[in-house]
């Protein structure tokens, strides 16, 4: 059963979920800096970290899943979100450009059909980014946010489940060192700059990209490559991010 859009949006209003949200932002942004003239879908619950293409990209769509509810998010006065199957979403194929999947395949029953659906709508060459909770990191195992449920991810994992959905993994990045409570939040900054360096296999959360190439040939044992910007400086918590602010959709 996935976690309703009230603990969402609760957990996201909160200092560490402010503090979540400018670290995995951050690292989505690297990952795509340059959205001007693309249509961008958010699966799952990821309504915080779309306000990073809105003004950007050509259109931005929320579809969340069924299980879960759905939550008002309508920046230019019309509405952006849509409650969805998850295996049947209600657009046609080839429609996005981009497709980001937070807090989707972790509490999914199916997140191989899931992951061949986000295929079906993106377009050629089109690029897919999955944030989901790392095994080895204590995220997993904190019930106080989203990514303490349903079921973590290995980094061979992830690029297994993209595989499958005949999509070829191109990039990966992590974030999320500071401990899951709200008394490192002041101190998240820092985690996050000593962990990458020193302890990248226990960060919260792996991000894995990948694009639909439907003739593209991965050389065997070939490893996507890490996420790089050669020009990052270290930013403090909430300076580039604003915590997202919903309103429940009443049944």
């Amino acid at each position: 059963m996935r976690r309703s859009v009230d603990d969402m949006g609760a957990f996201y209003a909160s200092p560490l979920g402010m503090a979540a949200q400018a670290m995995i932002g951050r690292k989505i942004a690297e990952g795509w800096p340059d959205v001007r003239a693309l249509d961008v879908l958010g699966l799952g619950y990821a309504l915080p970290y779309l306000s990073l293409f809105q003004g950007h990209a050509r259109r931005t769509v929320a579809a969340m899943p069924k299980g879960q509810g759905v939550s008002a998010w309508a920046p230019a006065g019309r509405n952006l979100t849509c409650l969805a199957d998850e295996e049947a979403l209600p657009f046609p194929n080839a429609l996005f450009d981009r497709v980001l999947l937070v807090h989707a395949l972790e509490e999914s029953d199916d997140p191989a059909g899931l992951m061949i659906e986000a295929r079906r709508v993106l377009s050629p060459s089109g690029r897919l980014i999955v944030v989901a909770a790392s095994r080895r990191g204590l995220w997993s195992h904190a019930e106080n946010t989203p990514f303490g449920f349903g079921r973590p991810y290995s980094r061979s994992q992830l690029e297994a489940v993209v595989n499958i959905a005949g999509l070829e993994p191109t990039g990966w990045s992590r974030a999320l060192y500071a401990p899951p409570h709200p008394v490192f939040v002041p101190y998240a900054e820092m985690f996050e700059q000593v962990g990458a360096r020193l302890a990248p296999p226990v960060s919260g959360v792996i991000l894995l990209e990948a694009v639909k190439q439907g003739f593209a040939v991965k050389p065997r044992g070939a490893k996507a490559p890490a996420f790089t910007v050669p020009s990052f400086q270290p930013l403090p918590v909430g300076a580039a991010f604003k915590p997202w602010k919903g309103q429940k959709i009443s049944p």
